[in-house]
């Protein structure tokens, strides 16, 4: 299978970044490495390249209801520069992927023709009727970010389900026409404050998970008060011909940095993994289970609300925690945990050893009975079974 490659994969090879697949993606895992890059981050700015990540427009009419449908968080409070996180759920409420949803400036778009009928193409891209009455209407407009190797999937079952419902809106795949870089660390706000062209706001201005269109080296971005790593920051997504020089506007005061930092830095936090932390094969699990109930909005009619609803009134099994290794070892995705007994009682699906506590850490599930802070576990590593407790995240 041909690797999708982001815009800067060759300045990126100049750098002598190394390289790894990640979601069909040909990414840098490292420039320097992972634990000066996981460094910088927490006591200084770093810049990811994360070009990997979809990016899905959806605009029209009913664009908030079939985002409504199709999240599990409630988008009808979202004002145009608002975010939020939220899972996408099928009908038995596990999660597809998570996401953040974007509340973009409303769009203008022809209006109705005096019949009042519009038709939307099955390919994703809205056709209107009676735009030669000159009518415009301005309707709401919103971009979400589905994990790296989902937009073609994602795309789809937004089409789908609009098609089915009958809904009038545009779902567009542009993933391949923004580039997107995460400045993340203490000193990001000032760096992204800075790289703004003059005229432009000051993105010091915007809360967390606020976003606001800012010009940047002659680029309009999108420049939101998001991150992956627990640090402040933001995510900037500009256009995939302007990758370049928006990227050096940042790589010249923070460092560059790879994904095998963003996955040290992240599982210091607790965050979620998609693909690994939870997958709808391979590792099933609703929003309850993989502990983001504050995602979950029951009020909003979304696609496995009813069965989350069920699960929200009788309870987990399972939850997902933090574990930290008490013996010497590094705990791996796949590697058993368990109890007092020798018998399995859960998973690792993500560890490392944490560059920034210098201690092996640990995400996974396990039975709710097991999941309070300073609980005894086991962790079998390289077949040997290595003391270990249940501890919050953020890890501290």
């Amino acid at each position: 299978m041909t690797l999708r490659k982001p815009p800067l994969r060759e300045a990126h090879a100049e750098r002598d970044a190394k390289f790894t697949e990640f979601g069909g993606w040909d990414m840098p895992v490292e420039f320097d490495s992972i634990r000066a890059e996981h460094a910088a981050v927490r006591e200084s700015a770093g810049v990811f390249d994360v070009s990997h990540m979809g990016e899905i427009e959806v605009a029209g009419p009913d664009a908030t209801t079939l985002l409504n449908r199709l999240t599990t968080n409630d988008v009808t409070g979202l004002s145009p520069g608002d975010a939020q996180y939220a899972a996408i759920t099928r009908e038995d409420g596990v999660m597809l992927d998570d996401t953040v949803v974007y509340r973009l400036p409303d769009e203008e778009r022809p209006g109705h023709g005096a019949n009042g009928d519009a038709a939307v193409g099955g390919d994703g891209v809205g056709e209107t009727g009676g735009a030669d009455r000159g009518d415009h209407e301005t309707v709401p407009a919103y971009l979400f970010i589905p994990n790296a190797g989902h937009d073609a999937e994602m795309h789809e079952r937004w089409v789908d389900h609009r098609d089915e419902w009958g809904l009038d809106c545009e779902v567009r795949n542009v993933t391949e026409d923004w580039a997107m870089f995460a400045v993340q660390g203490p000193d990001a706000p000032d760096l992204v404050a800075d790289a703004v062209d003059d005229g432009g706001p000051d993105v010091r201005d915007l809360s967390r998970f606020s976003a606001t269109f800012a010009p940047l080296a002659g680029a309009d971005c999108w420049v939101a008060r998001t991150g992956y790593t627990g640090e402040d920051g933001f995510e900037v997504l500009c256009p995939w011909s302007d990758a370049e020089a928006v990227w050096e506007l940042f790589a010249a005061d923070a460092t560059p940095c790879g994904l095998g930092a963003r996955d040290t830095l992240r599982i210091e936090e607790g965050f979620l993994l998609s693909g690994q932390d939870f997958d709808p094969e391979d590792e099933p699990r609703t929003p309850y289970e993989a502990d983001i109930g504050f995602a979950v909005d029951l009020d909003a009619e979304f696609v496995g609300r009813d069965a989350l609803a069920a699960q929200a009134e009788a309870g987990v099994e399972e939850t997902f925690v933090g574990i930290e290794l008490l013996d010497r070892g590094v705990p791996r995705h796949g590697y058993d945990v368990t109890n007092e007994d020798g018998h399995v009682v859960g998973t690792v699906t993500s560890g490392t050893m944490s560059p920034s506590l210098d201690k092996p850490i640990a995400l996974g599930y396990l039975p709710v009975d097991l999941t309070d802070p300073g609980t005894e576990v086991r962790v079998v590593v390289r077949g040997r079974e290595k003391r270990a407790k249940v501890v919050s995240v953020p890890f501290e």
